[in-house]
């Protein structure tokens, strides 16, 4: 167990230093107050996310939570749930159809709410 849990903080760790250093070129790239580079590491790291799930259904646990649940955890902002939506498709697509619109419809409503109850 604790293995597991220091896979998981080593990928994380690297993911987070990584999106923050695409947070820093996009700004220099893009001078506009669009969040490119939260929009970049999204993509990349949905598709990096497909890629493991193509390639990897059978990956050793170990690699698994280094580089899905850790890097790609810490690198992006999106990539378990995209990860977990795309499982649930292979199995039903109306529990992806629901996860999506929860997910989305349920995570705006929070920040909205959140920002209405404490602003």
């Amino acid at each position: 167990m604790i293995q597991n849990i220091i896979w998981v903080f080593l990928g994380g760790g690297l993911g987070c230093v990584s999106r923050y250093g695409v947070n820093i070129l996009a700004s220099a790239i893009f001078s506009t107050r669009f969040p490119f580079g939260t929009l970049i590491v999204n993509l990349v790291g949905s598709f990096l996310i497909g890629v493991f799930f193509a390639l990897h259904k059978e990956a050793i646990e170990k690699y698994r939570l280094l580089l899905v649940t850790g890097f790609l955890g810490g690198f992006t902002t999106f990539s378990a749930f995209s990860y977990e939506t795309l499982a649930l498709a292979e199995k039903s697509l109306q529990y992806a159809f629901w996860n999506v619109l929860l997910n989305v419809i349920g995570s705006l409503g929070a920040v909205f709410l959140a920002y209405r109850l404490f602003s």
